[in-house]
């Protein structure tokens, strides 16, 4: 996420039932390596690529501010003002499944396009 550009995609997380089960899967099948992530009473899983430790994708667990999320492979486009980009979503006919959140100093939303496709916003700090 460090080095995306303004439009990139710049992360890619899933929100499932069973957290720990999956990363085990994706760590199988892709190849990945998993590193727990403290949410407080349970830990989901940022998913490493093998040769650089780079983190490319999250696993988590669908509670707390994840539970209304559906179990589908969700984008994070970045965008250069969060707020701007969410009075566009309004007015181009899409709609907000979150409201905007922190991430540290980043922030985050998750919206519905016109069509009805999921994908999440994310500005750095």
């Amino acid at each position: 996420m460090d080095n995306a550009k303004i439009g990139e995609m710049a992360w890619l997380d899933i929100s499932v039932g069973d957290a720990s089960s999956l990363k085990s899967f994706y760590e199988s099948v892709v190849g990945w390596k998993s590193e727990a992530v403290s949410m407080g009473d349970y830990e989901d899983y940022s998913m490493l690529q093998v040769d650089d430790n780079k983190p490319v994708a999250g696993i988590c667990h669908a509670k707390g501010p994840n539970a209304a999320l559906p179990p589908t492979w969700l984008p994070y486009f970045l965008v250069s003002d969060i707020k701007q980009s969410v009075d566009a979503v309004k007015a181009q006919g899409g709609e907000l499944i979150t409201d905007i959140k922190s991430y540290g100093s980043d922030s985050f939303v998750v919206i519905k396009d016109p069509a009805g496709a999921a994908c999440a916003l994310y500005q750095k700090g």
